[in-house]
């Protein structure tokens, strides 16, 4: 088995999330998927440290004000397990700059689901928008891109959602 970690963080203006619509590498996991901003942390680094590194580097933003949200567990389903480390935030400074992953996008709040987006990815972010209490997510896949199995603070929750 091999694990990773990662952050990744949903920017919010203006009843919008800035959305990553990675589209630019052709061999990519979440190609042609809505994501967050974030990525791998580098050796020796704390999530807020790889937290802070990405979001500059994937933004241009410098952030000032964010909120750890949740731990999410995913199983890919291929040998690979992730802990990526589920951040919002409110405010930061800098200029936007071009992202080499994707295209950057502010997205209403309300039309996030017609993205495509993972449908694990759908229940953290419906999470976000309860407002819901620091969580544990556990998000497993059948190693083709389909949601097997969620559970919710170690309780199993029905699919589909």
């Amino acid at each position: 088995m091999k694990a990773e970690l990662s952050t990744l963080c949903y920017m919010e203006r203006d009843h919008a999330y800035l959305m990553l619509h990675r589209v630019s590498k052709k061999k990519d996991i979440n190609k042609d998927k809505w994501i967050g901003v974030g990525g791998h942390f580098e050796q020796d680094e704390s999530p807020e440290e790889c937290l802070l590194r990405e979001v500059r580097e994937e933004t241009g933003y410098t952030l000032t004000s964010w909120r750890f949200r949740g731990i999410v567990t995913f199983v890919s389903g291929d040998g690979v397990t992730e802990y990526m480390h589920l951040f919002t935030a409110d405010a930061w400074t800098g200029e936007p700059a071009a992202c080499d992953e994707g295209v950057l996008e502010w997205v209403d709040l309300d039309m996030i689901g017609s993205l495509e987006l993972w449908e694990g990815d759908r229940i953290f972010l419906q999470l976000l928008r309860e407002d819901a209490p620091f969580f544990s997510l556990k998000l497993c896949y059948d190693g083709k891109g389909g949601l097997t199995g969620a559970q919710l603070n170690g309780k199993s929750l029905s699919l589909p959602l």
